[in-house]
């Protein structure tokens, strides 16, 4: 059997993308998981829509959806989903929700898409292969200096109740900061747009596929004590351009 390519992972983002349209902005049965956090009926129908495309074309693959679980784990390939990234955005009308995809050889990230539904965008890269944005290539800026650097915090309000000092220090960094949220500034630092994030919280089908992204565009990304991003990650993400801005940044969430 053939090994997935990065034109397999795009249509599948375009399959994931065309269901959530279906569902964006009409009337969503809502429910919360044990979290409190919200599950839409689209959440469930995209990937409900990818894993059908994934078990047709890599039978042998394993699967591991945010809504349903593993299906065949310990297998040496997985596909890993998140198939709304950011249900609150989208049950709010509001635009800048993504689908997650990640391909994992051994647990190790080789393919990541942030495909953006509303707006038409798809991001996706692979180790060795560069990365792209609607097929054309992108790469990270080559900012070194976090004093003049484009900063983005994800979850701020999660930082500032769990590690107020952490979320002092971060609102005095860089030239340009803004609060933010789910998987769209991961794919802004990719493709140059922003130098640098601090994300928290997340799970592995939150960050894997955003690893393999800005990789693959030539970023870094880590938990917080510098460590490379697997299933068994914290979810405490720093991802930067540069090594240079990488490593201003870990200083700062060091606690």
């Amino acid at each position: 059997m053939k090994a997935p390519t990065i034109s397999d992972a795009i249509s599948i983002a375009e399959t994931a993308g065309a269901e959530a349209l279906r569902h964006f902005r009409g009337k969503l049965g809502i429910e919360f998981k044990a979290d409190e956090s919200p599950v839409t009926q689209a959440d469930k129908a995209v990937e409900t829509a990818v894993r059908r495309v994934i078990s047709e074309k890599f039978p042998n693959h394993g699967i591991f959806g945010e809504e349903f679980g593993v299906e065949g784990e310990g297998r040496s390939k997985m596909w890993i989903v998140d198939p709304i990234d950011g249900t609150r955005s989208f049950l709010s009308g509001h635009p800048l929700f993504g689908f997650l995809l990640g391909h994992l050889v051994d647990g190790v990230p080789d393919m990541g898409v942030v495909g953006m539904p509303a707006t038409g965008e798809i991001f996706a890269g692979a180790k060795g292969q560069g990365a792209t944005l609607n097929g054309k290539p992108i790469r990270v800026s080559e900012q070194t200096d976090l004093n003049k650097a484009i900063l983005y915090i994800n979850e701020g309000e999660r930082i500032y109740k769990a590690l107020p000092d952490v979320f002092d220090r971060l609102m005095n960094a860089g030239q340009t900061r803004r609060m933010s949220y789910d998987c769209y500034p991961h794919a802004l630092l990719a493709a140059g747009y922003i130098d640098a994030l601090v994300d928290f919280g997340l799970e592995p089908y939150d960050h894997l596929p955003v690893t393999a992204l800005i990789e693959a565009a030539g970023g870094i990304i880590t938990d917080w004590q510098g460590d490379s991003m697997t299933m068994n990650s914290e979810g405490r993400v720093v991802a930067a351009a540069t090594p240079e801005l990488h490593a201003e940044l870990l200083k700062l969430v060091s606690e």
